[in-house]
């Protein structure tokens, strides 16, 4: 199991809010995973050597992501992707990538401490993420497997479509923004609430 860092929630005082929520929306902070960014070239030996490391293929398609287990591989560009997980802890995981690609020009940097993840769903939640995003999430283009760097109420993050549905999405958020964006989501899911 990851080391959880002992890390507090930058979002505790606004739990008590995300409860009150009715449920055509629900909004929760998920419990913290580690991160590492990773680059390697996508057509060279150094990406076989971290897909056999992490028992997932990286994805080669722009804006998706794939899973296996409690590991998500987010595609970010080209030659980057930022990996998930829970099994290892973020220097364990940051150091066996490094030996997998660094003898092919890759890099591995642990970037667990930067980000907080966000649940949103439920039958609005489309609804509510389309007030401050420019993403078209009809399910038919942005559909389980699918991810995004985007702005969302004028903070970056990534977003994620948990399903195929249009009603289930995690949002990664720099840690220094998740209280701005957790007031923002609060007040945009206000008129569903009720």
């Amino acid at each position: 199991m990851a080391d959880t860092l002992d890390r507090t929630s930058p979002l505790q005082p606004w739990v008590e809010h995300f409860a009150r929520l009715s449920n055509s929306v629900a909004i929760v902070e998920e419990p913290f995973v580690t991160m590492v960014d990773l680059r390697v070239d996508a057509a060279g030996p150094g990406a076989q050597a971290a897909a056999e490391l992490l028992d997932v293929e990286l994805p080669t398609t722009a804006s998706t992501y794939a899973k296996n287990g409690d590991t998500t591989v987010i595609w970010l560009g080209p030659d980057e992707w930022l990996v998930t997980g829970t099994a290892l802890a973020g220097p364990e995981l940051e150091a066996r990538m490094r030996e997998a690609v660094g003898p092919h020009g890759g890099a591995a940097v642990d970037v667990s401490g930067q980000r907080t993840t966000l649940r949103l769903s439920g039958p609005h939640s489309r609804d509510v993420l389309a007030k401050g995003c420019a993403l078209d999430l009809n399910p038919r283009t942005f559909g389980e497997g699918t991810a995004a760097e985007t702005t969302l109420g004028q903070a970056g993050v990534i977003l994620l479509a948990v399903d195929g549905s249009g009603s289930d999405y995690r949002i990664l958020i720099r840690s220094s923004f998740a209280r701005y964006l957790a007031d923002w989501l609060l007040d945009a899911a206000e008129e569903y609430t009720l």
